[in-house]
């Protein structure tokens, strides 16, 4: 493969890091330009049926199921996050990302300490030989004060799982917009509960109890990244079409996104060609993450994928990243296994993986 890569024309390598040792695979990736999706390739899935009985929830599973195992991406209507929600962290993250650098950089991430708060263009590199990301965030994590699960008893929460909780609350700090931390936790807390529905849903399609994995989502893994790329407006035009995110899978359960207008997102296809998941409006974008395909011994697919700004306008992305507790250690699930196809991972924590990742990444950006 390697060796077609090098004389075909046609084909590239992609490097791209994994959560494993070596930590690098290559892919070799289709140099044609991306084509938008086919329905087949990334479904539009209702989830009108997730609050139906037994028979509906079956086979709303049994579709999204199809869908992890094709292209690992798939999208969901009728989702119950209320528009007023992502129009009220829209508009919050217009403004955030238009106050002047100083005042940003305020709440600027530590990488000494996580990767929480806002980072700038340019400081972020998947891998050594990637150009930068040039695209700007801004990082929160899950904080049981948040989790209407809890209500805010903090001092319920357990020994192990209090190692894990950030204690950057700096981000929080007042950069003059009084609603800010109110619309993003608000729309946190939507995408936190839709996430905890999903993941059962999940657990139907590969014919476990319904509320398997709810013992491993109490205190779980939920990142929002809200993310802003800048049109192109005067940007050379050499430039245009440069990617602001590169190549990677996500790394936990399942990622929520939700995309403004203008194609940006691309997936790498079993075919290994790019194709866009364009925005569809009432609709998040759902893909499978680095974990889950762990857990389901491969059946489930963790699909790379990266972003280009392709327009002259602003773009804008809210990214929900769901995961397990950071302390329970998870192997893969009974019903993904068999004489003929015995597990290929030992258990392990999704902190432990996530850990090792963001070491590395941090490794890259030296």
């Amino acid at each position: 493969m390697a060796a077609t890569a090098q004389h075909d024309p046609a084909i590239t390598k992609l490097w791209l890091r994994t959560y494993d040792e070596p930590g690098f695979i290559y892919r070799s990736v289709s140099t044609r330009p991306p084509r938008d999706c086919t329905p087949e390739e990334i479904p539009v899935i209702d989830l009108g049926r997730m609050f139906g009985d037994i028979t509906d929830r079956r086979k709303l599973a049994s579709e999204i199921l199809h869908a992890a195992e094709t292209s690992g991406f798939f999208y969901i209507k009728n989702h119950g996050v209320p528009e007023s929600a992502i129009a009220g962290v829209h508009q919050e993250a217009n403004k955030f990302f238009h106050l002047p650098d100083e005042v940003k950089l305020s709440v600027k991430a530590d990488p000494a300490v996580s990767f929480y708060g806002y980072q700038g263009p340019g400081t972020r590199r998947v891998v050594p030989e990637a150009a930068t990301d040039r695209r700007e965030s801004f990082n929160f994590h899950y904080e049981p004060r948040f989790d209407p699960l809890h209500q805010g008893h903090l001092a319920d929460i357990p020994e192990d799982v209090r190692e894990h909780i950030p204690k950057d609350s700096y981000i929080w700090n007042d950069i003059g917009l009084p609603d800010f931390q109110t619309e993003l936790t608000a729309y946190w807390q939507n995408c936190l509960a839709l996430a905890r529905r999903l993941v059962r849903i999940l657990a139907l399609g590969l014919d476990l109890p319904e509320d398997y994995f709810d013992r491993v989502t109490t205190y779980p893994g939920g990142d929002l990244t809200i993310n802003f790329y800048p049109g192109h407006g005067d940007r050379p035009a050499e430039r245009q079409g440069e990617v602001e995110l590169n190549a990677h899978t996500d790394l936990q359960i399942l990622t929520l996104l939700w995309q403004s207008e203008g194609r940006g997102l691309q997936i790498l296809n079993p075919q290994n060609e790019w194709i866009f998941a364009p925005p569809i409006p009432g609709t998040f974008v759902v893909n499978i993450g680095d974990f889950l395909m762990r857990l389901t011994n491969d059946r489930l697919k963790s699909t790379v994928h990266r972003v280009k700004q392709n327009g002259k306008d602003d773009r804008y992305s809210f990214a929900f990243f769901f995961g397990f507790n950071f302390n329970e250690k998870c192997g893969v699930v009974p019903t993904c296994v068999s004489e003929s196809n015995p597990a290929k991972y030992q258990p392990a924590t999704c902190g432990e993986l996530i850990a090792k990742r963001l070491a590395a990444v941090q490794q890259s950006e030296t």
